[in-house]
């Protein structure tokens, strides 16, 4: 699968480049000079999250040391820019999800802050988790766990807190909260299942579960757990329906008719 995604995105890049020489440069030393998909994005985050205390050279590395020990990284990270050409409608390209989603960055840099956590580097991983949050307005734990064709769309101001699951094929818009209800320590955080769809503006609060194919309206509350397949509204929210769209993350859909 990455093989093939890579190949594709060179192709792009090359073209991109003779349609507009200005970027040349930029595709040239983000894409058409690396091997493989792993090294480009390492060094794409690395150029943007790199600062004096940690400059991007060093930080490449880091990248590169995940990528390398867990090839499952660059599995998810290819199902996750398939998951923002098929879902967003804005995005023209593979390419483009890779090179201007921020989202997609965000999520990338969080796999990796995820890596070094379950290797027990976790200053190293906090390091990173403030990284993401000042550049992209992303807040996730490092300890947090996330499946793979996953799409943060927009992305600003999404939190997932330490002891948050999202599972395979979510779609997440803008503003919205994995968290806790309060103080208290331990397994405090929501669980999403495969294929939900969770609204923009959306609160998801305390250790409750939301089932497989749910759909979440913009601005809802969810504070108890949610079945398979409901469609939920309000503050706090209630069940209205049922999905009638097998999969409503891959769908898109937010109308509750």
């Amino acid at each position: 699968m990455t093989t093939l995604l890579w190949q594709a995105l060179r192709d792009t890049a090359q073209l991109e480049a003779g349609r507009e020489p200005a970027l040349a440069s930029f595709l040239h030393n983000t894409v058409l000079r690396h091997a493989a998909l792993p090294e480009a994005i390492s060094f794409l985050l690395a150029d943007k999250l790199g600062c004096q205390a940690l400059p991007a050279l060093c930080l490449q590395e880091v990248f590169a040391e995940a990528f390398a020990a867990d090839p499952g990284i660059a599995i998810a990270m290819a199902r996750d820019i398939e998951a923002i050409q098929t879902r967003d409608p804005v995005c023209q390209s593979q390419l483009h999800a890779l090179l201007f989603y921020k989202g997609f960055h965000a999520l990338s840099a969080w796999r990796v802050a995820h890596w070094l956590w379950q290797q027990q580097r976790r200053a190293l991983a906090y390091f990173l988790q403030n990284r993401i949050s000042v550049l992209f307005a992303v807040d996730i734990h490092p300890a947090a766990t996330i499946g793979s064709g996953v799409l943060l769309d927009h992305a600003t101001g999404i939190v997932i807190g330490e002891t948050a699951s999202v599972g395979d094929d979510v779609s997440i818009l803008q503003d919205v909260t994995l968290g806790g209800t309060g103080k208290e320590t331990g397994d405090r955080h929501p669980k999403i299942g495969p294929g939900v769809l969770i609204g923009p503006g959306s609160k998801i609060l305390g250790n409750i579960r939301v089932g497989r194919c749910a759909q979440i309206a913009a601005g809802s509350v969810i504070l108890k757990p949610v079945p398979d397949c409901a469609v939920m509204a309000g503050v706090p929210a209630v069940q209205i329906g049922q999905t009638d769209c097998g999969t409503p993350a891959l769908e898109m859909r937010q109308t509750l008719d």
